[in-house]
């Protein structure tokens, strides 16, 4: 069974050594260490079984978070062969650093208001989320979804003023979840892959933030062929079609 790495950096370090070989080696005990953003975990976690499945002897170790988390443990060092960030400001750093190779764009995705089912605070529209008591969550200005956040709130003129800021978006979706908010933004594939557990409300000023997400290989791996590859199974008609699965739209 394939083994997922924590996001902590220290975790990072002493489960993520990888092995030596090859994609072509077939090799035992061959690790691919992905890094990424933590609204593609379940469809990372497809792409990675399809990917171990045509790769004798290759363990994809899978490390979800926040893409600015996930940053600033590559810029540390922490071992990682692929990163696929939830927007292209946060890659755009580590390009800049000379830390991966040329970014691929392979989806987007736009935000959606998730509330408890039931949706107690009568939540109807975006305007909704700046009235008095409303106790809303949204992800830190520096994680995409955060980013992202701020952008529709200057297209609606408004001034959100959320109860807490979280550090990747499935923690606002886990603090919806838990009913201790009444509303959060998220991206469209939360709210689908949550399921029951939340409802979702679209809003028509999420058009003004669409993010794009790009994957790229990271620059110092062992792994290179082997990276590519992923990549590639990312950008290829399976992997789309599997991003698809999970409501992603095409970048």
């Amino acid at each position: 069974m394939r083994r997922r790495l924590a996001a902590g950096l220290a975790a990072l370090a002493v489960g993520g050594l990888a092995g030596c070989g090859s994609a072509a080696s077939g090799d035992e005990g061959t690790t691919l260490t992905v890094f990424a953003a933590a609204s593609l975990q379940g469809s990372f976690e497809d792409l990675a079984e399809q990917f171990e499945a045509t790769h004798d002897g290759v363990d994809v170790r899978l490390s979800f978070a926040g893409s600015s988390d996930l940053v600033a443990q590559i810029q540390q060092g922490a071992p990682a062969d692929v990163f696929a960030s939830a927007d292209t400001a946060n890659m755009a750093k580590l390009t800049a650093d000379g830390l991966v190779g040329e970014p691929r764009d392979f989806a987007t995705n736009t935000l959606e208001i998730a509330v408890p089912p039931g949706n107690p605070a009568g939540v109807e529209s975006l305007q909704d989320l700046a009235a008095p008591g409303m106790k809303l969550v949204l992800c830190a200005p520096a994680v995409p979804c955060g980013a992202a956040s701020a952008k529709v709130a200057d297209a609606a003129g408004l001034d959100l003023k959320p109860v807490s800021e979280e550090q990747s978006v499935t923690d606002v979706l886990g603090k919806v979840i838990a009913g201790e908010a009444d509303a959060g933004l998220v991206y469209v594939t939360d709210v689908a892959a949550a399921g029951d557990d939340v409802e979702g409300i679209a809003f028509p000023e999420s058009s003004s933030a669409v993010n794009t997400y790009p994957v790229a290989t990271v620059a110092d791996t062992d792994q290179a062929d082997l990276a590519q590859q992923f990549v590639d199974l990312v950008l290829s008609d399976d992997g789309q079609q599997t991003l698809s699965g999970f409501g992603f739209a095409a970048p």
